[in-house]
C-alpha cells in the first residue's frame, strides 16, 4: 500500500534486523487514545533531506504516534551493570528500534521510541512515557547539542491521552511517546548479554557489524578490532570532557547507557549543576553518590574497562588496557580545552603559550568557583556579557562592572592578572566571539524546567517551553 505521509515512504534500511534475531525480539507499538503532537524537530528533518513546510502534524502522528504501515519494530536485547551490579534483566521495556535511515551526509541513523508499549523485557512495568519525561528529554538533548556535545536528539513529542501512575510525580500524570534520532542503540550491555550468554560468535558478529557501519574507516585493517576500541576510548573521553564543561551529570551512567558510538543519550534524571559542587548527584536513590558528577570520566573508564570482558573474546585484553590507558590523557586534554573557550580563549593559540600560566589559569577559576558556590553558568556568563577590550590592557577593568563579583574581589587579584597576561595574546573581538560560543544565557536547570512544566500542568500553556526551545538554539 503506497502512502503520502514521507515518513512511510523514506528508504529504511534493515541493517541491524539482517543480523538476524539473536539481537531482538519483534514487537507491536501500543494503541493509544488520543494523539497530539507537541514537539516535531525540523532541524533533524532537513538532516533527512525533508522540507519542514512538507511534513504535516498528520504526518508525524500517523508515523510515530499510530505507527502505521512500519514494522517490523525491534526491541533490543542488552544486559548491564547497574549501579556497579550486573543486572541480566534488561533490555528495551518501553520502546524499540523504529527503523534506520540514511542522512544527507550519508551517515546511517536509528528512530528509536521511548514510551511505545510493553515488550518482553517491560517486567512489571507499563511501558510508557510520562509528558514530562519526554519534555525533560527534549530540553536535555536540544541543550546538549547546542553547546556542542556529541548527543541523540529529540525527532518527534506525541501526547497519547493515557492517565499514568509513578512514585516520583505526582500522579495521574499525562503520558506520551517520544522517538529519538541517534547514530545507534547498540550498547556497552548489548555486548555484554552475549557474554553472558556465552555466544563469543554473536559478539564477532556484532562488532563486524559495528565496525562496518560506524567505524568504516577501519573495516579493512588487519587490527580493525583493537583500533575500534582505541576510537571508542577516545570518543567516551571527549564525551565525558563535553559534560563536565558545559556543567551536565548525566545521572545513570550504567553502562547499558552508554553508546557504542561514543554518543550521549538516555537522558532520566540528569540535572545541569547551578554551582560546581563536586558531590551534586541528581538521582534521589544513587544513596552511595557513584554517578556524582566529579565521578563521571572515572566511571566512563570503568565501564570501558567493564566491556573488555564481552571483546576479549575476540582482542587481546592486554592491548585494550594499553588502548584504556590514554583515557586519562584524551578527557584532560578535551576538557582544558573546552574550559580555555569559556574564558574566551583560544586553545590552539593557548598551546603556544606558558602552559603553566594557562593551566594555573585554570586551577584558579576552578578552586574560586568552588569555593565560593558562585553560580557556575552565572559566572561564566558574567564573563560573556561584561568583557570589554579594556580588559586586555589594565587588569583591574576584568568584572569591575560586576555586583555579583564584587565581594569576591579580594580573592580574584591573581587571577585577574594572570587572566589579563592571557587576554593580551589576542584580539578582543576574538575573545568576544568565543565568550559568546561557549557560555549560554540559558541553562536548562531545575528551576528553569518547573518553570516550563508548570504552565503545561496547570493550564495546557505551551508558550514558555517552545520559547525555552527557541533560546536554546543561540547559546
Amino acid at each position: 500500500m503506497t502512502t503520502a505521509n514521507p515518513f512511510l515512504n523514506l528508504d529504511y534500511e534493515p541493517a541491524l534486523e539482517s543480523l538476524g534475531d539473536d539481537y531482538f525480539d519483534r514487537v507491536a507499538a501500543a494503541e493509544f487514545p488520543q494523539h497530539t503532537l507537541r514537539f516535531r524537530n525540523d532541524d533533524v528533518l532537513q538532516q533527512l533531506g525533508l522540507d519542514p513546510q512538507q511534513i504535516s502534524e498528520t504526518d508525524f502522528i500517523e508515523a510515530f504516534g499510530q505507527f502505521q504501515a512500519r514494522e517490523p519494530f525491534l526491541a533490543l536485547r542488552y544486559h548491564g551493570y547497574q549501579f556497579g551490579e550486573y543486572n541480566p534483566w534488561l533490555g528495551d521495556g518501553r520502546g524499540f528500534l523504529y527503523g534506520q535511515i540514511r542522512g544527507t551526509d550519508g551517515e546511517l541513523y536509528d528512530f528509536g521510541t521511548k514510551g511505545s508499549g510493553t515488550t518482553p523485557y517491560s517486567r512489571t512495568a507499563d511501558g510508557r512515557l510520562t509528558l514530562k519525561g519526554g519534555i525533560r528529554e527534549i530540553l536535555a538533548s536540544e541543550a546538549l547539542h547546542h553547546l556542542g556535545v556529541k548527543t541523540s536528539r529529540c525527532f518527534s513529542l506525541i501526547e497519547t491521552g493515557e492517565k499514568l501512575w509513578r512514585g516520583d510525580e505526582p500522579s495521574p500524570t499525562r503520558s506520551s511517546v517520544m522517538v529519538r534520532f541517534s547514530k545507534s542503540h547498540i550498547r556497552f550491555g548489548t555486548f555484554e548479554r552475549l557474554y553472558a550468554i556465552k555466544r563469543p560468535d554473536l559478539i564477532q558478529k556484532l562488532l563486524d557489524h559495528v565496525i562496518e557501519i560506524y567505524y568504516p574507516h577501519f573495516d579493512n585493517l588487519t587490527d580493525k578490532y583493537l583500533q575500534f576500541y582505541t576510537e571508542l576510548v577516545q570518543r567516551t573521553a571527549e564525551l565525558a570532557a563535553q559534560w563536565m564543561s558545559v556543567g551536565f551529570c548525566h545521572a545513570v551512567l550504567n553502562t547499558d547507557n552508554m553508546s557504542i558510538t561514543g554518543e550521549s543519550f538516555d537522558y532520566g534524571p540528569y540535572a545541569f549543576i547551578e554551582t560546581l559542587d563536586l558531590n551534586f548527584t541528581p538521582a534521589y536513590f544513587d544513596y552511595f553518590r557513584r554517578y556524582r558528577y566529579s565521578n563521571q570520566p572515572s566511571m566512563c573508564k570503568w565501564n570501558l574497562e567493564m566491556l573488555q570482558r564481552p571483546l576479549s573474546t575476540v582482542l587481546s585484553q592486554t592491548e585494550m588496557a594499553v588502548s584504556l590507558d590514554t583515557f586519562d590523557k584524551t578527557y584532560h586534554g578535551t576538557y582544558r580545552r573546552r574550559m580555555l573557550q569559556k574564558l574566551g580563549l583560544d586553545d590552539k593559540r593557548c598551546d603556544s603559550f606558558d602552559a603553566h600560566a594557562t593551566d594555573q589559569l585554570l586551577t584558579l577559576t576552578l578552586d574560586f568557583l568552588q569555593k565560593t558556590q558562585i553560580g557556575y553558568h552565572t559566572f561564566f556568563a558574567e564573563l560573556r556579557h561584561q568583557f570589554s577590550s579594556l580588559w586586555c590592557t589594565d587588569a583591574g577593568h576584568i568584572l569591575r562592572e560586576s555586583s555579583l563579583i564584587a565581594e569576591y574581589s579580594a580573592q580574584l587579584e591573581t587571577w585577574r592578572q594572570l587572566y589579563n597576561q592571557l587576554l593580551q595574546k589576542d584580539k578582543p573581538e576574538s575573545i568576544q566571539q568565543r565568550l559568546k560560543s561557549h557560555n549560554p544565557c540559558t541553562v536548562i536547570t531545575r528551576p528553569t524546567i518547573e518553570a516550563v512544566w508548570d504552565p503545561i500542568a496547570i493550564e495546557n500553556n505551551w508558550q514558555p517551553f517552545y520559547e525555552l526551545l527557541a533560546s536554546l538554539k543561540n547559546p
